[in-house]
């Protein structure tokens, strides 16, 4: 096994800029990731040809794959680098930004798509916090379980890269938020604004754009039932559209 790590990273100034390719070689250490090497790098910016160079631009927070920011292309996967294990990834690790994100500056994406998807679904309960509210309501243990595997989303972004139909194309806002409209659907409390969520579901942006690849569920780094979430909407949407026709 070779001493050295070889990584050659896509590197960007900006959105506009021309991407270019840069190669660097960093000492191997055991149990070694792909944030190690890059804070290696960062140390001494120098490439593998022995040119000085910038130190490569990357996010990272928790180190334990929990808060997502730390999503980037390695080997042509979308995946969490602080997860991603040296000794078990192909020589030369190619490490690209995510495609389907505005670049910030090499590595780093803005995922704020994501971000203001999530607000338009209205992914949280409101409730007035000006008084005791009480105990909340029961759930049965298999409801907990059921709509705790989506609340482990991280909103990596891994499952929009993933996705064909989320490109410059289509208003489709991916896989993550519609999940969490499965999430707070799915709690009692957050059910009082069910109909609010699936109007905007039932728009371009919402579930009609899915095109059922399941690449998501394939590359999510939490395992989360994804196309599972979305069969439930479609039912979902299908009942409330009909119950509205009914009404009228």
């Amino acid at each position: 096994m070779s001493e050295d790590v070889i990584l050659r990273i896509k590197r960007q100034e900006n959105q506009g800029a021309r991407a270019r390719w840069e190669e660097f070689s960093v000492p191997r250490k055991p149990n070694m990731n792909v944030i190690s090497a890059l804070m290696e790098i960062q140390k001494n910016p120098v490439t593998r040809q022995g040119d000085r160079t910038t130190p490569v631009v990357w996010d990272c927070n928790c180190l334990e794959e929990v808060c997502g920011a730390c999503s980037m292309l390695i080997n042509d996967r979308a995946r969490q680098a602080c997860s991603a294990l040296v000794d078990h990834l192909k020589q030369p690790i190619l490490l690209e930004p995510m495609t389907k994100f505005p670049v910030v500056r090499d590595l780093l994406v803005d995922r704020s798509r994501m971000f203001e998807s999530l607000k338009k679904v209205r992914a949280w309960i409101p409730i007035d916090g000006t008084y005791d509210l009480g105990p909340g309501p029961r759930l049965s243990s298999d409801d907990q379980q059921y709509l705790y595997e989506f609340s482990r989303c991280m909103t990596c972004g891994c499952c929009l890269e993933a996705c064909p139909q989320v490109n410059s194309r289509s208003p489709f806002m991916g896989p993550a938020p519609l999940a969490q409209v499965a999430l707070f659907n799915g709690h009692p409390t957050g059910a009082r604004n069910r109909t609010e969520r699936l109007r905007v579901l039932m728009g371009r942006e919402g579930i009609a754009s899915c095109g059922n690849a399941q690449n998501c569920v394939e590359v999510c780094p939490k395992e989360i039932p994804l196309t599972d979430a979305i069969a439930d909407l479609n039912r979902q949407i299908n009942v409330h559209g009909l119950l509205g026709m009914l009404r009228r």
